[in-house]
């Protein structure tokens, strides 16, 4: 038996094209928006976008409740965002472009249109390079977006060096700079890191009116200083004389009555002895005893594919499955140069990591 009734479909091309004609057109709109800073007129149709968003159905429901006439004022969102999220509204695809998709993506994320989240999350990933990505991995730590966040790390730590000199990575929030300074796989010096976290400190501490210290405290227990080689430990000690970047504190008094300084150095035992040298990195890779170069990554049981055996970050406590013989208290290993305070004390830390990391007073 033949069904009596069922549903066709008319061409989908002409259907669109004909929505898209109403985005943004004042014939027979019934509500008017002032979006982004420009403050730019933006006109629509209530019913579509009440069906279409739960956002904008509670938003212009409120409205009418209140009375209050259109323009809706929208600060935050920009024009072109804006008129990106009405073409998807609208006809259910959109128009996305590299330089705006973040905003795009943003307001998806604000208006709860999770459809037009994954395109934007789509083309995110096809467009990223490095100028966007720390633009994008803010945004991916700002909304708990954790596959693009994911990326986002994946891809500075293939390109750390041109990362780090672009003007998003001295835009990211603390939040998200921690995020990649937890990464084991940056390609990059861990001396350029730190002087890649002091202009980013600096750019935040004029922004804000605060010292460069207390913009970087929250981060710099993330920088690795036992990876640096002596003379860039005493050239941070100079400089952290001159503008304090590394926050110090007093521990406790030593024998003599001398002050213990330790800094905020990620990785720095305070007991216990050390269950392997570190490595030393040069230009983002470590050398190994036999002259092979791996990368920054630390792998767990040494695994280091010919590099030194080392544990991973947080694991650098010994233990007594790691047994070390026991250093001199207080002298560097023959033939060290002899470096005061800071410098001397990470050096120590180079052999026989159950010393303090200290910083002068």
């Amino acid at each position: 038996m033949e069904a009596s009734a069922m549903m066709v479909h008319g061409q989908a091309v002409p259907f669109s094209a004909a929505l898209r004609s109403l985005v943004n057109n004042p014939r027979h709109s019934d509500v008017r928006f002032v979006v982004g800073p420009e403050r730019q007129e933006v006109f629509a149709h209530r019913c579509l976008l009440a069906c279409r968003c739960n956002f904008f159905q509670r938003l212009l429901s409120t409205d009418l409740d209140s009375g209050v006439p259109s323009p809706v004022v929208l600060n935050t969102v920009p024009a072109e965002a804006f008129l990106a999220v009405l073409e998807f509204l609208y006809t259910n695809s959109v128009t996305l472009h590299r330089h705006s998709v973040l905003e795009v993506l943003t307001a998806a994320v604000e208006y709860g249109l999770e459809d037009l989240r994954e395109l934007c999350l789509e083309f995110v990933v096809k467009v990223l390079d490095v100028e966007l990505v720390c633009e994008a991995l803010q945004v991916a730590v700002t909304f708990g977006l954790g596959p693009l966040q994911e990326q986002c790390i994946a891809f500075i730590e293939a390109h750390s060096q041109e990362a780090l000199q672009t003007r998003g990575f001295l835009e990211l929030s603390a939040s998200a700079l921690l995020a990649l300074l937890r990464s084991d796989r940056l390609c990059v010096d861990e001396a350029e890191l730190v002087r890649a976290v002091r202009g980013w400190a600096r750019v935040g501490a004029a922004v804000l009116e605060r010292p460069v210290a207390e913009v970087a405290a929250p981060v710099v227990g993330e920088l690795r200083l036992e990876l640096l080689a002596p003379a860039e430990l005493s050239t941070l000690e100079e400089q952290n004389r001159r503008e304090a970047l590394i926050p110090v504190r007093t521990r406790e008094r030593g024998e003599g009555g001398e002050a213990l300084i330790h800094s905020a150095a990620r990785g720095a035992p305070e007991t216990g002895p050390a269950t392997a040298q570190l490595p030393r990195v040069f230009g983002g890779e470590r050398v190994g005893p036999e002259g092979l170069r791996s990368d920054r990554r630390p792998l767990a049981g040494g695994a280091d594919r010919g590099g030194l055996e080392v544990p991973r970050p947080a694991e650098r406590k010994g233990g007594p499955e790691h047994p070390v013989p026991p250093a001199a208290e207080g002298h560097p290993a023959p033939g060290a140069p002899l470096l005061s305070g800071f410098a001397f004390q990470v050096m120590q830390f180079h052999n026989h990591a159950g010393r303090i990391l200290s910083l002068p007073g």
